[in-house]
């Protein structure tokens, strides 16, 4: 077994010892194919108000700007669909924040790994992320065969849809390669017929149309009028193209204690929510994403689906 062989298996092993359900492994170079599409992406403004996805343009199609030599991109994934969710009689929140937040559970195993191969492997230099920094993650998942990019812009795996979280570890060691696999959505449009907004097309999303983005990234006083009536009781986050993805029967409950959702979260109706204190929104929301649209912006968009509701029904 040569040297690339030997810490290519090291590398997958732990990582399914920490829990990652894939590690796909790809050659760190310029994404050249996503230059285009990210340059068109944000002419067309279908960023919003996510002016952070204009900056550092260079270095989220090139690793090598983020470590120095860089020669692998290690991408992860890491399940997050639960066994039990919310009932439907009430305000939503996206699956993704049932728990603690992810950053910090991810990150944790990304160090861990990191570790691990600095103490088997030798001096290797690198840098972990998760959703936090300049890194094309989808573009990397898909070269490293973890899923292949589908047309509501999420990476789907044939044997467990998509509910599950992305990272990369960039170093600057030789390892093997993994491919692409196939795209299988085929004809199917399920997820851009579901989308009540019409933020997506085939393999392109309008960000700003998104209810994610509407309820979380979002910073306004109010979310516009025209998505009133479209939010479908989502108070944090939207599940919808994922939940109409039939590849997505294929999920199976994650393992992982800290993504457990906390016990009062499905007891709240509709009216619990619209009252909500600010302290028992602390209390639920501990170490949760949704802390991402705090008190106020969860409030604006209790208030926003509450106000629809009523009009709905005169």
């Amino acid at each position: 077994m040569s040297s690339k062989q030997k810490h290519t298996k090291l590398i997958r092993d732990k990582a399914y010892e920490l829990g990652f359900m894939f590690c796909g492994i790809s050659k760190a170079g310029y994404l050249e194919d996503e230059a285009t599409s990210l340059e068109e992406y944000l002419k067309q403004n279908r960023n919003g108000k996510m002016e952070y996805l204009e900056n550092y343009f260079d270095k989220r199609l090139d690793p090598t700007l983020l470590v120095e030599g860089a020669k692998s991109v290690v991408s992860l994934a890491l399940n997050y669909y639960p066994e039990v969710k919310q009932p439907g009689n009430t305000y939503k929140i996206s699956k993704y924040a049932y728990g603690v937040d992810y950053h910090y559970v991810v990150k944790d195993k990304l160090k861990e790994l990191f570790q691990f191969i600095q103490d088997e492997i030798g001096e290797v230099n690198g840098r972990l992320f998760t959703d936090s920094a300049p890194v094309l993650e989808k573009a990397w998942a898909t070269k490293s065969g973890i899923g292949w990019r589908g047309k509501n812009n999420l990476t789907i795996h044939p044997k467990v849809g998509s509910f599950f979280f992305l990272a990369e570890l960039i170093i600057d060691l030789e390892l093997e390669y993994d491919g692409p696999i196939k795209d299988y959505c085929g004809t199917c449009t399920k997820c851009i017929d579901a989308c009540p907004t019409g933020a997506l097309e085939p393999y392109k999303i309008d960000a700003s149309k998104c209810i994610s983005y509407l309820t979380i990234e979002l910073k306004d006083a109010m979310i516009p009028n025209q998505f009133h009536n479209q939010l479908e009781d989502w108070m944090f986050g939207c599940d919808i193209c994922q939940d109409v993805c039939p590849w997505n029967k294929f999920s199976k409950p994650h393992h992982e204690p800290a993504f457990l959702p906390n016990e009062h979260l499905f007891k709240l109706n509709a009216e619990d929510w619209e009252e909500l204190t600010e302290e028992v929104y602390q209390e639920i929301f501990r170490k949760s994403p949704v802390k991402r649209a705090k008190y106020s912006g969860l409030m604006r968009n209790i208030e926003t689906l509450k106000e629809a509701k009523k009009n709905r029904k005169n």
